[in-house]
């Protein structure tokens, strides 16, 4: 039986919790996918980024549930989850985490890759940078 999970949320994102979240014993293989906030953005004013801030949609977790579901229904897959934290966030800190668990590792990262990369263009999440010298800039409005 699938079992899926998606959750936003303001509170640090621990990968160890989302492992327990898609390992069971039917589990041969986890696609995993960790998104960090790093010190620079190649698009960005050419400045060292400072920190990040998500804002996302009230409809975000919702959204992101359905997309989570989806994309485990159509992997041969057993477990899925997702997280994206929200507020502001430092360089190094733990932005959106995806795993995937399935009998063998080739559903798992295909899952993992499609997933990740449909949240960043489906979910109501936006992202303000603060770079050096007090410049911001949004990505993904």
């Amino acid at each position: 039986m699938l079992r899926t999970s998606a959750r936003v949320t303001t509170e640090p994102l621990v990968v160890d919790d989302l492992l327990r979240t898609v390992a069971d014993r039917t589990v041969g293989g986890l696609g995993m996918f960790v998104g960090l906030v790093r010190d620079h953005d190649p698009a960005g004013p050419g400045a060292t980024v400072q920190w990040l801030e998500y804002s996302a949609h009230p409809t975000a977790e919702v959204t992101l549930a359905a997309l989570v579901d989806e994309v485990a229904g159509t992997y041969d897959v057993l477990t899925a989850a997702a997280e994206h934290r929200v507020g502001r966030l430092a360089v190094g800190d733990i932005a959106v985490t995806v795993a995937v668990g399935a009998a063998h590792r080739a559903p798992a990262l295909a899952a993992c890759q499609v997933l990740i990369d449909r949240i960043k263009t489906e979910v109501p999440i936006w992202k303000r940078q603060a770079f050096d010298g007090g410049v911001t800039t949004w990505v993904g409005l």
